[in-house]
């Protein structure tokens, strides 16, 4: 068995610690594009799974607390078979107590899968595929377990917040950040653009779809900054430095309230699909 990398070990222990985090953040949350609207994110995805009567294998891949699983649950469609995977033992444990036995749950990780070869129908995953060490082989493992135009769908993240508290954060968060020595990037650049996933996708894949959405949000200050400790880039900064920096931005936000006390932001995020070959 590989030994965790160093960011594998954090987000290990991250998730073992705060179980839930992510869907905390999204699962409330509308969604929109240019050409949607959506229930969140997680609906996004849900979305792409048909509501078909063919029996249909369905694969959610860093599947966290289960909330995507779930949602597909809920519409008891008799022809789904759910499975999540996740590295994460707490995350998995949280997912148990509230999916249907007949879910199947595994504590692997994504770049080693024990799922048959072309035996699921769809793959999707929630902010996860942006985290993960050596993507190349995640897409291998995707695409093997994939059937012949079988479909994959992702949500991985786009700007971060959005509007001007972005702006704010960013310029308390980035010069705290290079101070502190534990602090350490996660993922594959590629991830982060079209031209880079298209290049991670197009050897294995076709009919790339990419969707930007805007996850609307407008919380008061204190709800913004508890919203941000659950997040790694804070999360692993040090308990003077994240007290240095709440002070700050909560400084900064003020300016930035509307009328009811709240503030106009949200989460910067895109929506990937594609066919596999």
């Amino acid at each position: 068995m590989t030994a965790p990398s160093p960011a594998e070990t954090y987000l290990q222990d991250f998730h073992q610690r705060q179980p839930g985090a992510t869907s905390a953040a999204f699962a409330h949350l509308r969604a929109h594009s240019t050409v949607a609207e959506y229930a969140s994110s997680y609906a996004a995805l849900a979305a792409c799974v048909p509501d078909a009567q063919t029996p249909l294998a369905v694969l959610d891949l860093a599947c966290g607390d289960g909330h995507l699983l779930k949602l597909l649950a809920d519409r008891q469609q008799p022809s789904l078979r759910l499975i999540g995977v996740d590295m994460s033992q707490g995350e998995l444990d949280v997912a148990r107590t509230v999916l249907p036995a007949d879910v199947v749950l595994l504590k692997e990780r994504a770049q080693a899968l024990s799922i048959d070869t072309a035996s699921v129908d769809c793959v999707l995953s929630h902010m996860a595929i942006m985290l993960m060490d050596d993507i190349e082989q995640v897409v291998t493992e995707i695409r093997r377990v994939l059937r012949p135009q079988g479909q994959f769908a992702t949500v991985i993240g786009r700007t971060g917040l959005l509007g001007e508290a972005k702006d704010v954060l960013l310029s308390f968060l980035v010069p705290i950040l290079k101070e502190e020595a534990s602090w350490f990037r996660f993922g594959d650049a590629r991830t982060r653009t079209e031209d880079g996933m298209t290049g991670l996708l197009a050897r294995d894949f076709t009919n790339l779809q990419f969707e930007d959405l805007d996850v609307d949000w407008e919380p008061l200050p204190h709800e913004l900054w508890d919203s941000l400790t659950e997040t790694y880039d804070v999360d692993v900064l040090s308990a003077p430095a994240k007290e240095r920096l709440r002070e700050r931005l909560l400084e900064a936000l003020s300016g930035l309230q509307q009328s009811d006390g709240t503030i106009r932001t949200g989460w910067g995020v895109r929506l990937i699909r594609a066919q596999a070959k």
